[in-house]
């Protein structure tokens, strides 16, 4: 019989050729999405671990005969990009190396990533290649320690002697392999891989859906052909276990020959899909490596969904022969198909006050979530078809509005089969769009300021220098205009009250002569010599009064503690970069100055990671839901041939077949994507509260662009399968039927 179904798969005719191709094509695009969401998990994590490296903190002798090194990990950044920076000294021969590197460097030298080398080698001295010193360049840095392809990164050589004298250096044993998962001191890192780990979990069980929708409409193709031939060759003798051979085999065959091609397309289109920056950086392809369980799970599982979706359909041949000629109305679905949907979001709702602590527990409780809404959707939309059908069909006053909802109304879930795609895709949206959206209404960049402020922010006692912190050549730099510094109050100096609610600590103190040389900060009050300030000199967004004055001689402020010095320059990059090198060199510490401009540019990175991540959720969505439509859609009127023929020969005009047809599609697809759309923006509303603590923005104009966009395609498929009608409801056709 396998031999037989092989015959009949690949030697079948023209409809049989036709058949494969289209079900290798669906199931092909299905798997090659499934593999770039799947994988995507595991490069977040790949891509997070070589932040590892550098976040190293040991003891020395952590292991037998290794000669520690003095660590420095410094983060620096370079107009709006960070560069991670490792000052190091070995202690001995036997001092372990950093990965991507051939050899630990000497004093004066320096190992840095290909893009930060060619950054250096284009950029004036003063503003970038003055931080090395020695500025002796030993080579380039391997993939192992970049995080990215275009990571500025650099490995910075010293003499022990020099090095161990600095604030906040460690002794390191052993070279960190994996992501730090706290940081209370601070560390180098990217998005955090806990949070995009949930997000990407999210985002494949909102893929998995439609793409196994997908493969079962696919596979499910002239079903009802099929079904006679089954038949057939149950009147002929072959028994139920014969014929599900047949069917498994013929539907093995377009699944493998579609996984095949999947894996193809993924393996073709990876280098592309990596450089895709998602996290705010790009991968290496080799970020999305296939693991044996991603590979046996999509190989192995595609093949046997698509065998099931076969043997489900083809179950009334295996009961009787006879039942594919017995068209009887099937039981009407209970309004019970409404219950996993409200238990998927009483699920979402729970958590909402009750957030698991772990990363593995949140990913449980939202995906879980997720999953039963999704499944809640697919099983509720037979019941609204229904539902909807029958308020049609009481209100119809033409034949075509009578007869779509009069079909419907007999068989539901196959009127929503056609749909289902769809309605997930939008869920998916809403979701999205939602999260997305809401997140970066609440955390988005601020308007680019016109000058540019650096902060030196000195975070401990260990780092705080006392005298003046303030370089000597920093002054004479082109485009500095002015710098202030802020000091740490002694002990017994009362600090005051918050003189409103919108103003608290930490308070600092800082010579109000300093400050009025400073364009656009906030002035002291009235008369002040000396003033209470933020260590930024910014406040918080609603504070519009003048800093509060302080009793303390402006003579005593040299004898203080520094917290930080503000600089405010011209806003030119040079300026910028020209400044913080002096800085820098003066006060080697973890974090280099820093300005608003980059603290906004972080925060871009990563919004606009997550909008590319949403958008192609978004459109891979739509896409499957269109295929899923477009496949189902011209599957139907062919598996309905005959009963539109027959009305073809009884005077019924053929616009009124085609408004038949839109109004089966239509009906479901209105009413399943209003419930989609409120079940899609309340679990995103459930998810923001549970997880993020935040309320769900309203959509943009965008949002409902894209629905509107996405209805518009539907339809747009639904009208390119007309002509069809034309063609299979012919004389002929009811003839040869």
């Amino acid at each position: 019989m396998i031999r037989f179904g092989l015959r009949l798969t690949l030697a079948g005719g023209r409809e049989a050729a036709v058949r494969l191709a289209v079900i290798a094509l669906s199931v092909a695009l299905g798997v090659g999405l499934l593999l770039v969401a799947l994988t995507g998990l595991h490069g977040v994590t790949s891509q997070n671990d070589r932040y590892g490296w550098a976040n190293s903190a040991d003891a020395p002798g952590a292991e037998r005969g290794v000669d520690p090194l003095w660590w420095q990990l410094r983060v620096d950044g370079f107009d709006r990009r960070t560069i991670g920076r490792v000052d190091l000294a070995a202690t001995g021969p036997r001092s372990p190396v950093p990965p991507g590197l051939p050899r630990l460097p000497g004093p004066g030298e320096y190992f840095a990533s290909p893009e930060l080398a060619r950054l250096i080698a284009a950029t004036p001295a003063a503003e970038l290649a003055d931080r090395f010193p020695g500025r002796r360049l030993a080579g380039t840095i391997g993939p192992r320690a970049l995080p990215a392809p275009d990571s500025l990164v650099a490995v910075v050589g010293y003499a022990p002697a020099e090095l161990s004298r600095r604030a906040g250096v460690s002794r390191v044993g052993t070279i960190a392999t994996t992501a730090p998962t706290r940081c209370p001191r601070g560390c180098w890192s990217g998005i955090p891989s806990s949070g995009l780990q949930l997000i990407l979990s999210v985002v494949a069980a909102a893929l998995i859906f439609p793409l196994f929708i997908l493969i079962s409409t696919a596979t499910r193709l002239a079903a009802t052909r099929r079904e006679q031939r089954f038949a057939a060759m149950r009147l002929v003798g072959a028994t139920p276990a014969q014929v599900s051979v047949v069917s498994a085999v013929e539907s093995t065959v377009s699944a493998l020959a579609g996984t095949v091609l999947g894996f193809a397309l993924f393996l073709l289109f990876r280098d592309a899909v990596a450089g895709i920056p998602f996290t705010g950086a790009p991968m290496f392809p080799a970020d999305l490596a296939l693991d044996p369980v991603t590979v046996l799970g999509v190989g192995l599982g595609v093949p046997l969904i698509a065998a099931l979706a076969a043997r489900l359909a083809l179950r009334r041949v295996r009961i009787s022969p006879l039942g594919v000629s017995r068209r009887v109305t099937p039981r009407p679905p209970r309004a019970w198909r409404l219950v996993p949907l409200a238990a998927g979001l009483a699920e979402m709702a729970y958590f909402v006050g009750r957030r698991p602590d772990t990363t593995n527990g949140q990913i449980a409780a939202y995906l879980s979530g997720i999953f039963t809404i999704l499944i809640g959707l697919v099983t509720a939309g037979p019941w609204l078809t229904m539902a909807g059908s029958r308020l049609v069909a009481r209100r119809a006053r033409r034949p075509a509005a009578l007869i779509a909802a009069r079909r419907l109304a007999d068989d539901p879930r196959a009127g929503f089969r056609s749909v289902s795609g769809l309605v997930l895709a939008l869920f998916v949206t809403s979701v999205a769009v939602g999260v997305i959206g809401s997140i970066s209404a609440d955390r988005g960049p601020r308007a680019d300021p016109d000058v540019a402020t650096l902060y030196t922010l000195f975070r401990d006692e260990e780092t705080a220098p006392a005298g003046d912190p303030v370089p000597a050549g920093l002054a004479a730099q082109p485009g500095v205009r002015a710098s202030v510094v802020t000091r740490l109050p002694p002990a017994g100096v009362p600090v005051p009250e918050s003189p409103s609610d919108s103003f608290g600590g930490p308070y600092v103190l800082a010579s109000c002569d300093e400050i009025a040389r400073l364009p656009g900060v906030t002035r002291c009050a009235a008369g002040a010599r000396t003033a209470w300030v933020w260590p930024d000199l910014s406040g918080p967004d609603e504070w519009t009064g003048p800093w509060p004055a302080a009793d303390v001689d402006p003579a005593r402020l040299s004898t203080f503690r520094a917290q930080s010095i503000v600089t405010v320059t011209d806003g030119s990059v040079a300026a910028l970069e020209r400044a913080r090198t002096v800085l820098q060199l003066a006060h080697p510490m973890l974090y280099s100055p820093y300005s608003e401009r980059e603290w906004q540019a972080e925060a871009t990175k990563v919004f606009q990671g997550w909008r590319r991540l949403a958008d192609v959720v978004i459109l891979v969505s739509l896409a499957i839901a269109g295929c899923s439509l477009a496949v189902s859609v011209a599957g139907g009127l062919s598996e309905r041939k005959r009963p539109f023929s027959m009305l073809r020969l009884t005077g019924v005009p053929l616009g009124t077949l085609r408004r038949v047809v839109a109004l089966e599609s239509v009906t479901p697809l209105v009413l399943a994507c209003l419930v989609a759309l409120g079940a899609g923006l309340l679990a995103a509303q459930l998810f923001l509260t549970g997880q993020m603590e935040l309320s769900l923005s309203p959509p943009g104009v965008s949002f409902y662009a894209i629905v509107v966009g996405g209805l518009a395609a539907s339809l747009a498929v639904i009208a390119s399968t007309m002509p069809l009608l034309r063609r299979i409801t012919g004389p002929e056709a009811a003839r040869n039927e």
